[in-house]
């Protein structure tokens, strides 16, 4: 029976493996940048949004209680 783990003699068989991983983590790590710029551009529109909607409010509520 074949053992569940497989830890090569040789280190070069290590090799391929690193590589694999890291290229994993570089991929992640940029998702993980686009995600949190994307993230960011929202919250500036979100925040510029409130701002406009804040202004029209009171701009409402003056022309009431001018009248």
């Amino acid at each position: 029976m074949m053992d569940f783990l497989y830890f090569p003699d040789d280190p070069i068989e290590y090799i391929p493996a690193a590589i694999a991983m890291l290229i994993c983590f570089l991929v992640a790590y940029a998702v993980y940048r686009i995600i949190k710029a994307y993230s960011r551009d929202q919250e500036e529109k979100m925040k510029h949004f409130e701002e406009e909607v804040m202004r029209k409010l009171e701009q409402e509520e003056t022309n009431e209680s001018g009248r």
